[in-house]
């Protein structure tokens, strides 16, 4: 029979993540700080609707509850920025939406002591074939471009290491998602938004699917 700490192992183990990304003012720190994920976002892609400043960063992120672990969001980002920002605390993970390529990454790993996420745009099986051999602690697969849209989970089954997943998730469709591909974290940000902010009424659905799947 297995003991009680056996158990909670176990089922720490193999419970999925869950990251809310985008994040860009105090009432959104406020949302998560009760929902408590295990993963928020900050997006310092200046091309992005949700882009926030460093400065901006810094604030929310000493509004945030410690058990939240902060992720940096880059594309194609200077290394010594990155880990600029890892050193003073603003972020505490590292996500990578660019052209990054597996020397970038060894050589950030370098610079940074914190896990660094590599994300790939799934397209077919060659994105799949580069996700399972990327150097990177943990692989995202999204539909890219932050769509809303799911892209052929079909492709996943190919998948031999634990991935993050995202794209046109949401409250509706997740629990499928962790049901059939068991990822080891779920990643949403646009599905949880009315007009363009987070809407603590659909971030807190999408977290309660995931706890009951």
């Amino acid at each position: 029979m297995k003991n009680a700490e056996t158990y909670r192992y176990e089922t720490e183990k193999k419970r999925t993540r869950i990251k809310i990304c985008g994040l860009q003012s105090p009432c959104d720190i406020e949302y998560v700080n009760e929902l408590l994920p295990d993963y928020i976002g900050f997006v310092f892609a200046r091309q992005s609707k949700r882009y926030i400043t460093p400065k901006e960063a810094e604030v929310l992120r000493k509004k945030l509850d410690n058990r939240i672990l902060p992720t940096g969001v880059f594309v194609n980002e200077e290394r010594e920025t990155i880990a600029e920002l890892v050193k003073r605390n603003i972020i505490s993970a590292v996500q990578l939406h660019g052209t990054e390529t597996e020397e970038d990454i060894q050589c950030l790993r370098g610079l940074a002591v914190c896990p660094i996420i590599k994300a790939f745009r799934v397209k077919g099986q060659e994105e799949i074939k580069l996700a399972n051999q990327s150097v990177a602690d943990y692989v995202l697969l999204d539909s890219g471009g932050g769509s809303g849209e799911t892209f052929d989970w079909s492709l996943l089954k190919e998948m031999q290491r634990p991935y993050f997943l995202a794209g046109g998730l949401r409250a509706e469709n997740v629990a499928e998602a962790i049901h059939g591909l068991q990822p080891f974290a779920v990643d949403a940000s646009s599905s949880l938004e009315t007009e363009g902010r987070k809407d603590r009424a659909k971030m807190a659905a999408f977290v309660r699917a995931v706890r009951q799947a």
